[in-house]
């Protein structure tokens, strides 16, 4: 039989990242590493098993179109702008600040102003992937923290285009200007206004057609047409590939389709994503350390920790508290992928040398292997925002402290509700209604901002803060009410409340029943419906309501009473089936 080229490295590729994937998951670290960890291993500078790194490259690059469409499905053109809306300013800052800090000491080290912009630009840049995957997995894109990222990240993706304009007329000997520039950008914006147009007008229709033949196969290879077919279109106007089919993902979003598209798109997401994470992983060159560990070690600590301090910046000046502008640091404080695409350009056409590149991209994929373990440890890590608490008060970001000048006297007896999203202003609705005094404390400015306007007590603070919780008069409540969904900040809030006020009830919403038993060392694996899971004789009672626990009783509730059974008799089964459910073996 004829051999398939490619076939055997791709085995190879497939069982070792596997392999160490698992090795990294045992140690709690995430997959991301063990990926990057094999490509390393496997690549030409370790144990060049693998020959065909070209290739490899060509079957990444499908994978962050395919990462980047999946993502644009979670996006709808309203969402997009209400991110956009909250976070430009402190994207372009974060950009601009990293490319200012970068260009300077690249001309502090003697290299060329021309080279120096190359670096900037490259140095500017944080990796989509690696950190838009994360932020799904840990279901933290709708985050204060995840918004901030994701709207940075997409303000870079858009900045790509401009850079690669420039780095050819930065080339010695070039020729151009800024008209070439301008006439490129125009026709970049143009793409982009038609393919959301197209997402208005033509998709839907079409989506509704090729349903129509009833066949997932069919569906599925429309939706890889809509996706491949907008990254080679706006790829032609200069975008990105990852920008134009983060594009075709918000054009199938606007549709009726967009959920069923993304459940499709996932298993081949997913693989062609690790070839991506395996071939970054194959450019990292060890020798780099053994000829110039200096600056390498420099490097790293510039990606890792500059890179991050700046985004952090960033992030309180748009008035963020510490936790947010922390967690969103870390998340961007890594080399980015576009950034290897613009030291190519920059190598190809003599900008730049390979002597000058290699400590970078070395220090860069250290900083890539590092962040997913970065990020994963951030929450627990609290000394990042201790020390960022004298530039918060600086630059004024909580307005907690405005409960009593609005309310004219000190709160008491209310419920102090944490998170204003749906599950919050159900509850708030429900408080006024019974004539009891509430105040909500939210970390999204613009849910803030909305809320003053239809005069709900809502206010900008971090409730992991013992400051706020203390603005907030939480010894005098009767009740603080947990409704977001980072489970390290709930953990946090009900540690803080317990020491600020040990004897106010404590309601948390979790998704999973073990994100609810981790908030309380003494909880002991029992359950019952709707009574305190925790009193401890010393401090409040703790009740948490898991989603997965409420929701299964609500589906089964319903189904019963569907198929004949009396509300009472129905109420006694899904009790029964809770207790049997929750009862450890």
């Amino acid at each position: 039989m004829e051999h398939i080229p490619l076939i055997d490295e791709l085995a190879l590729i497939t069982a070792i990242a596997a392999v160490l994937a698992v090795i990294m998951s045992r140690f709690r670290l995430p997959t991301v590493a063990g990926l990057l960890l094999a490509g390393a291993l496997l690549g030409p500078h370790a144990l060049g098993a693998v020959t065909s790194v070209k290739a490899i490259e060509i079957l990444a690059e499908v994978g962050v179109v395919l990462l980047l469409f999946s993502i644009g499905l979670e996006f709808s053109l309203e969402r997009i702008r209400h991110i956009f809306g909250q976070v430009a300013l402190g994207g372009i800052l974060q950009l601009g600040l990293t490319f200012a800090a970068a260009f300077g000491i690249a001309l502090w080290t003697g290299l060329s102003v021309e080279v120096a912009v190359l670096i900037g630009f490259i140095v500017g840049l944080s990796s989509t992937a690696i950190v838009l995957r994360g932020l799904a997995e840990r279901r933290e894109l709708d985050a204060p923290h995840g918004r901030f990222i994701v709207g940075t990240l997409l303000l870079q993706d858009l900045a790509v285009v401009p850079m690669v304009l420039i780095v050819p007329l930065l080339a010695p000997g070039a020729t151009g200007g800024g008209g070439d520039i301008g006439l490129a950008m125009l026709k970049a914006a143009l793409v982009v206004a038609g393919t959301l147009l197209f997402a208005r007008l033509i998709v839907p229709p079409i989506l509704t057609w090729i349903d129509s033949s009833k066949s997932r196969d069919v569906f599925l290879l429309a939706v890889l047409a809509i996706c491949i077919g907008t990254a080679f279109l706006t790829s032609l106007a200069g975008l990105s590939l990852a920008l134009g089919a983060f594009l075709g993902g918000m054009v199938v979003a606007d549709s009726p389709y967009g959920h069923r598209a993304l459940g499709d798109i996932l298993p081949l997401r997913d693989l062609f994503v690790s070839i991506f994470f395996v071939s970054l992983g194959m450019l990292f060159d060890p020798s780099v350390f053994v000829d110039e560990p200096g600056v390498t070690l420099l490097l790293v600590l510039g990606f890792v920790l500059g890179k991050g301090f700046l985004a952090t910046i960033a992030a309180m000046a748009m008035r963020f508290p510490a936790r947010v502008a922390w967690l969103a640091g870390v998340g961007l404080a890594q080399f980015g992928e576009f950034g290897f695409v613009l030291a190519k350009l920059g190598e190809s056409v003599k900008l730049i040398d390979q002597a000058t590149l290699s400590p970078m991209l070395a220090a860069g994929i250290i900083s890539m292997f590092l962040s997913p373990v970065l990020v994963r440890l951030a929450p627990h890590i609290t000394a990042g925002e201790k020390l960022l608490g004298p530039i918060e008060k600086l630059i004024g970001v909580k307005a907690i402290d405005l409960v009593d000048a609005e309310s004219g006297e000190h709160p008491k007896d209310h419920v102090i509700v944490i998170g204003y999203g749906l599950a919050a202003r159900i509850l708030t609705h429900s408080l006024k209604a019974q004539g009891i005094p509430y105040l909500v404390l939210e970390l999204d400015a613009e849910r803030v901002r909305r809320a003053a306007l239809s005069g709900e007590p809502v206010f900008y603070a971090d409730a992991t803060s013992h400051e706020a919780l203390d603005h907030a008069h939480l010894k005098d409540a009767r009740a603080i009410v947990v409704l977001i969904s980072d489970a390290h900040a709930a953990h946090r809030i009900v540690d803080a409340s317990r020491e600020r006020a040990p004897g106010v009830p404590i309601y948390v919403r979790t998704k999973y029943v073990h994100e609810g038993l981790a908030l309380s060392r003494e909880i002991k694996p029992m359950f019952k419906r709707g009574t305190p899971v925790s009193v401890e004789p010393s401090g409040p009672a703790l009740v948490f309501i898991a989603e997965e626990v409420e929701g299964g009783a609500a589906v089964t509730d319903r189904i019963l009473r569907a198929l004949g059974l009396a509300d009472a008799a129905a109420r006694i089964q899904v009790e029964e089936a809770l207790g049997e459910v929750m009862t450890p073996r």
